[in-house]
């Protein structure tokens, strides 16, 4: 695998390895050719993933009057529909799902409505996770508390109080469960996390509340307030969770590396510290074949829906970490870096090693 590493992969401020530059230069031209957007697949999943929502949801309204148990019986279905919408906004903000930067900034902002995420605000954010990402040296930038980690000597170096509130916000409970739903409904409302320079990301988030605002205040004038949080609530709940669970665990398989700057470049943290996490069709599907996470981390620019084929046609990408859902599942509660051992491990097993 690290024949493929090069110095000339490396993002801006990163140190290189000492291989050969030819190497992943050679793997970037060969996954470049799957960049170009193809239209009428980007039209077919803008249709099949926004207007399923919308289909999926018009049925749990109407159902509703019958009894809401049908009605929250769909909400998966809904969460399903919900989460490969976000997957469509994802590929907006990488510039990957249309050509033109006008379309994909257009769809992208449409597609706020369904995924409740401020789109220019959330795509700089995430630019920034694909440029830092297991890079131990540079975890001050760029990330979130899904997409790093502490090394177990500065788990170790904390306060109680400190380790604490780690362990805490790292529980799988908290974490996965109690916390993705919280951002997505309150924290998305407010730029509590931008910078002040940030004015037009700022901007941005006022400018999609009163358009949420205005759209589900009309909705429950029309069906109801309560209605609506029945239906909408359980939904994004849902995609929430099994959205940030999807992100979270495609970085903490056993086998993905941490590096530090001198030894990162983003084509060795593409190959050794993204995954490869293995889904049925129809998970697949759903989930906008985010799954090929090391060949989206190779290329942004590919989008979702030549993921696979990019995957299927170099040899080079078949041999990174893989997960499949009863793995990645055991990977949730990797959140500590023992550089000793060079692998990931849980704060209990860190513990339990201490005392003894």
């Amino acid at each position: 695998m690290s024949s493929y590493i090069t110095a000339g992969a490396t993002v801006t401020g990163a140190a290189t390895l000492s291989e050969p530059q030819t190497s992943g230069r050679q793997l970037r031209q060969q996954v470049a050719r799957y960049q170009a957007p193809i239209l009428h697949k980007s039209l077919l999943q803008l249709v099949t993933s926004m207007g399923g929502f919308v289909a999926v949801c018009t049925a749990m309204y109407l159902s509703a009057d019958v009894s809401y148990w049908i009605a929250i019986a769909l909400a998966p279905l809904a969460a399903g529909f919900l989460i490969r919408t976000f997957i469509v906004q994802h590929d907006c903000g990488h510039g990957s799902f249309f050509r033109s930067h006008w379309l994909n900034t257009l769809f992208g902002h449409l597609c706020t409505f369904i995924t409740f995420t401020p789109y220019a605000s959330w795509h700089r954010q995430h630019a920034g996770h694909h440029g830092v990402w297991n890079n131990l040296d540079r975890r001050d930038t760029g990330v979130d508390m899904y997409s790093t980690c502490l090394t177990v000597k500065e788990y170790r170096a904390l306060g109680r109080r400190q380790r604490w509130w780690h362990q805490l916000t790292r529980n799988t409970v908290f974490a996965n469960l109690l916390l993705p739903p919280f951002v997505f409904l309150v924290l998305y409302r407010v730029p509590f996390d931008m910078p002040k320079g940030w004015r037009r990301e700022r901007l941005g988030v006022l400018l999609t509340n009163l358009m949420l605002g205005g759209l589900f205040v009309g909705l429950a004038f029309a069906v109801g307030f309560g209605r609506v949080a029945e239906i909408q609530i359980p939904i994004i709940a849902l995609a929430s969770i099994a959205g940030v669970w999807l992100f979270t665990v495609q970085h903490r398989a056993g086998k993905v590396v941490w590096s530090r700057a001198d030894g990162w470049t983003s084509v060795k943290a593409s190959l050794e510290s993204s995954t490869y996490l293995r889904m049925t069709p129809v998970l697949q599907w759903f989930t906008g074949n985010i799954g090929l996470h090391h060949v989206h981390h190779l290329d942004p620019k590919i989008p979702n829906y030549r993921l696979q084929e990019c995957h299927d046609a170099v040899a080079e990408l078949q041999d990174v970490p893989v997960l499949t859902l009863r793995t990645a599942f055991r990977t949730m509660s990797r959140v500590l870096w023992d550089e000793s051992q060079e692998r990931l491990v849980t704060i209990r097993s860190t513990t339990v090693r201490r005392r003894k």
